[in-house]
């Protein structure tokens, strides 16, 4: 079972904080693009993005932003609302870390929370405030009753 669903099963609190950090291949750019249908030359021509300023190809925003999925997919966070900044490029081998922490959470399990990205180098990338909905009491239990069965459809175990 994933650390964070362990959590999600126990019971989440403000001020609880979540990481996973994953490198970005061209490969991974390509397969976005094919899934988006987002075919911007900044991603695969390095005329254009040097025209840009940029020291190369770089990586769809979305497929960076969506690194922060995995951790509310793990929570079984239902999304309302996503604000990303963009702050800095993220390149074809980049390693960015993704950090959650749940800011507010009220008694229908309305939730906030902010997300700050780093590249390994440590510069932020990009940060992003989040709403949504947590998993209330019911939706832990038949989560719990997922894990016990072997949490069969999930592949971060």
């Amino acid at each position: 079972m994933s650390e964070i669903r362990k959590k999600t099963i126990e019971g989440l609190n403000v001020g609880d904080t979540f990481t996973v950090t994953r490198t970005l291949s061209e490969q991974d750019t390509l397969a976005f693009a094919d899934i988006t249908r987002d075919y911007n030359p900044i991603h695969f021509d390095n005329r254009f993005a040097g025209i840009k300023n940029l020291n190369g190809r770089i990586c769809h925003g979305l497929l960076v932003a969506s690194l922060l999925t995995e951790i509310g997919g793990q929570i079984g966070w239902l999304a309302a609302g996503m604000d990303f900044r963009y702050k800095s490029p993220v390149y074809f081998g980049d390693t960015i870390t993704c950090t959650l922490t749940i800011t507010e959470i009220d008694h229908k399990n309305r939730a906030q929370a902010e997300a700050e990205y780093k590249n390994q180098d440590g510069i932020t990338v990009l940060e992003a405030k989040l709403t949504g909905i947590l998993p209330g009491e019911a939706e832990r239990q038949v989560l719990s009753a997922i894990v016990a069965e072997g949490d069969p459809t999930n592949k971060i175990c």
